[in-house]
């Protein structure tokens, strides 16, 4: 028993090492949106705007200077006449200080600035998710390409498999004199034909897989099967990236305006000096000794010449700009969706002529099948039905990945 469940466990094992990789549509969205260098510019952005804010708010903090000094004049102050216990100044003058300024207030522009920069990194952070979702129809072209590629392998394989049983058959007949010995070249060319269909095919496939493999910069398997992707029709939620980016771009404006209205905002500063020099405050103390300053500082820009406004004009043409930018996207959007539901809309009814086209074809094989066996029509003939009947099979695969296509397009202009 024992022997048994370890030979059934080898059997499973050999079958899971054989089976061939899968792949999804959604993997790959996920794999070029994780794998796309640009995606990395997100996380640095983040870290570039935190830097950024941190450098903005350090201006909140106390300003310390270290200065000093040593100067010769020609010069000095004198005293017409002499003066008991005062020294004439010396022209040789020292001075070190330290230097402290702190900001009271300045209208809120080191916080405007914050925020504005904040809404600036969400903006480029936006811009790249847009590049990346507009990977997703570069995947699509290749994506349906290679599953395209493995229905019209499949019938080729299955066309041969049926041709190589009617070589038999033919063979069968011309042994019996039924059928003529020109019949069996026939098919035979035909097999080879199929042959050849099948190696270009499977050098596309390779072609089509590479591409998908530097979209998505992961190593795929040229054996890779791609799956048909399911579809939700219930999911009606729409979010296209590009309106969200038009939004950030106008609430980036806007703080834009804030800040500027601040920077014309009175600026207040407290500051502190204290020093060693000679001499010092006192001019008539002609010697080292210590000296302090303290006080506080307003600055207001009363008259900017219109500036301020200027600005703020400037930056409401630029949100009309970014608002006419919007409404030409979701008009194109719109014409795109409507393009893209016709499409699905004939796919569909070509689908269903398909269908009926095939049980036509199948019956009319059937009868030829019969009619070349009889040695009433040639190989020949019987060869031309029997390839109409495969082309109507691989339009109707053909017809089939297209209105795959066509339905992953149009989730994609609707942002699904």
């Amino acid at each position: 028993m024992k022997n048994k469940v370890i030979l059934l466990l080898l059997f499973l094992l050999s079958i899971s090492s054989n089976a061939q990789p899968t792949l999804t549509l959604v993997e790959c969205y996920a794999l070029a949106t994780k794998n796309y260098p640009m995606a990395k510019q997100t996380v640095l952005l983040q870290q570039k705007s935190a830097y950024e804010v941190a450098a903005l708010n350090k201006g909140k903090l106390p300003k310390i200077d270290m200065n000093a000094q040593a100067t010769y004049q020609s010069e000095v102050i004198g005293f017409p006449i002499a003066m008991s216990g005062v020294t004439p100044l010396n022209k040789d003058q020292y001075r070190a200080t330290l230097d402290i300024n702190q900001l009271i207030y300045n209208g809120g522009t080191i916080d405007a600035n914050a925020k504005l920069k904040a809404a600036q990194t969400k903006t480029q952070q936006q811009q790249i998710q847009v590049t990346l979702y507009q990977l997703k129809s570069r995947i699509n072209q290749y994506y349906f390409s290679i599953l395209l590629i493995q229905e019209k392998k499949a019938l080729l394989l299955s066309k041969n498999e049926l041709l190589l049983s009617k070589v038999k058959e033919v063979k069968s007949g011309v042994k019996f004199g039924a059928i003529l010995p020109a019949s069996e070249l026939i098919l035979e060319a035909e097999i080879l034909k199929t042959k050849q269909q099948l190696t270009a095919l499977k050098f596309e496939n390779i072609k089509m897989i590479k591409n998908l493999s530097e979209l998505t910069f992961t190593e795929i398997n040229s054996e890779t099967i791609v799956t048909q992707p399911q579809f939700n029709p219930n999911n009606t939620s729409s979010s296209r990236p590009e309106i969200a980016f038009y939004d950030l771009q106008n609430q980036q404006l806007e703080l834009s305006k804030i800040t500027i209205a601040t920077s014309i905002l009175p600026k207040i500063n407290a500051f502190g000096q204290a020093g060693y020099g000679n001499p010092g405050l006192n001019m008539l103390d002609n010697s080292f000794q210590p000296f302090y300053v303290v006080g506080v500082k307003a600055n207001w820009n009363v008259f900017d010449w219109g500036k301020n406004k200027s600005d703020q004009k400037a930056l409401d043409v630029a949100k009309e700009i970014v608002l006419s930018e919007k409404e030409t996207f979701e008009i194109n959007n719109k014409i795109e969706l409507q393009e893209m539901d016709s499409e699905i809309k004939k796919t569909e009814q070509l689908l269903q002529t398909d269908s009926e086209l095939i049980q036509v074809r199948e019956k009319i094989v059937i009868s030829s099948t019969a009619q070349m066996k009889n040695g009433v029509i040639t190989t020949s003939e019987y060869l031309v039905e029997f390839t109409n009947l495969f082309e109507a099979r691989n339009s109707l695969k053909t017809h089939e990945v297209q209105l795959s296509l066509a339905k992953s397009n149009f989730e994609i202009i609707s942002g699904k």
